[in-house]
């Protein structure tokens, strides 16, 4: 990742919902959630919001190749209620990928504890004995010999969980930098969309649900 440089998409994030409590956006591919290290990577997501949502507050995050629906806080109240729910994963989240070759069955489950790869960060790896666990539901929506169209439902949510929960299947994300080799690896974005995410909201606790299509 040495040889890696940041050139973020530019454009104001679309806002799907905003309220008292609550901001709802679509990120896109390439952009940071948060600000990284240096002042090159200063440009994030919450960063532009903060010019239209001046009290815009972190909940959880989506890795910078993966696009698709957030939410923030914008009380504090709103950032404990939703950070409670992600940590009792009470939350819903459904993703879209596009994966290398034919995945079967039709449904599933990966059930595989993962950890840091130190030597290789940001890398995640498999680990059976010291790694956290880590669950994705998957469902194919359409397959050929070449590629399959999923759903991802990430029971837990682990750093680049579904990424190396797909590539442990043998079948890697398309374009993910990472963890998918070959052809595989050579499209112009990680093939990976938080299509949908379901809450409680903050202010009475109603179930609210929020999409963004996939752009892929």
């Amino acid at each position: 990742m040495s040889d890696f440089v940041y050139d973020p998409p530019p454009g104001a994030p679309r806002v799907i919902h905003a309220d008292h409590e609550v901001l709802v956006v679509e990120k896109p591919s390439g952009l940071l959630s948060v600000p990284g290290r240096g002042e090159d990577r200063a440009d994030c997501l919450i960063a532009r919001l903060r010019e239209a949502f001046p009290t815009v507050l972190l909940v959880h995050r989506l890795d910078l190749d993966t696009s698709g629906v957030m939410v923030f806080g914008l009380t504090p109240h709103a950032q404990r209620h939703l950070s409670k729910q992600f940590e009792e994963r009470r939350t819903k989240k459904v993703y879209v990928a596009r994966l290398h070759g034919r995945l079967e069955p039709r449904t599933g489950r990966v059930d595989l504890p993962l950890i840091v790869d130190w030597p290789n960060r940001p890398r995640q790896k498999v680990d059976l004995d010291e790694g956290r666990p880590a669950q994705t539901d998957w469902r194919v929506v359409r397959a050929d010999d070449a590629e399959t169209r999923v759903r991802l439902m990430p029971v837990t949510g682990r750093s680049h969980q579904l990424r190396v929960h797909m590539a442990e299947t043998g079948h890697a994300i398309l374009g993910d930098p990472l963890y998918a080799t070959g052809e595989a690896r050579d499209h112009p974005r990680l093939m990976l969309h938080a299509e949908s995410l379901r809450f409680a909201h903050p202010d009475g606790g109603v179930q609210q649900g929020f999409t963004s299509p996939a752009p892929f």
